[in-house]
């Protein structure tokens, strides 16, 4: 039986989760597109990871035509902040990516919520950007289901994605730009920490 780790979820330690069934080829530079509470704390993390060439905050998954801060802030437009990420899948997979994300990123047993930021713009989501990205980010959830990853069931939800709105551009890079702040100092920087333990080998030898 698996122990589950103190004030977390998950009851398989990051460094022994599992890496996906299944996964994409290895098709040069491509993006892919999550969304994971506070997108200042998952940027942070995929900053670290060799083979990202680059990562935006941004929203997705919303109704209304445009996007910005104060709008999504007020849960009411539909969209979720997300984080775009920019990789080389020669070095780094869509499904390792993946495995970022559902193991130290953010918690994925939580619907609508991270922590104390609550709101469907804090939900835990995939957005595809076509059928493969579909049927790997589906195949995980279920193989991390089926592999008691979790103690609760996983509440990502894995969504079309229609638009993707850059944000503001004091949001980008936000936690490396301001290290002192409150939320970076307890939420973003535990984040990145917990990568750094897990993946010591999936780290960037030098950060932007």
């Amino acid at each position: 039986m698996n122990a589950v780790i103190p004030g977390t979820s998950l009851a398989i330690r990051p460094e022994n989760f599992p890496d996906p069934i299944e996964d994409l080829p290895v098709n040069g530079t491509a993006k892919a597109v999550f969304a994971g509470g506070c997108f200042w704390c998952v940027e942070a993390v995929y900053l670290n990871l060799e083979g990202v060439n680059a990562v935006v905050s941004g929203y997705a998954g919303g109704h209304a035509a445009q996007a910005n801060y104060e709008a999504v802030c007020t849960g009411t437009t539909g969209h979720a902040e997300v984080i775009e990420v920019e990789y080389n899948s020669a070095v780094i997979s869509f499904g390792e990516l993946l495995k970022v994300f559902f193991s130290v990123a953010h918690d994925p047993t939580h619907k609508d919520r991270q922590g104390n930021d609550r709101g469907t713009q804090y939900r835990s989501a995939v957005f595809y950007h076509d059928n493969a990205e579909k049927t790997v980010a589906t195949a995980y959830i279920e193989q991390l289901n089926n592999a008691g990853a979790f103690i609760a069931p996983i509440a990502t939800t894995v969504e079309p994605l229609e638009t993707f709105f850059p944000a503001e551009d004091y949001h980008q890079n936000f936690a490396r730009r301001n290290p002192t702040q409150g939320y970076v100092t307890h939420v973003a920087k535990p984040k990145v920490e917990k990568l750094i333990h897990a993946f010591p080998d999936k780290l960037k030898t030098r950060t932007p």
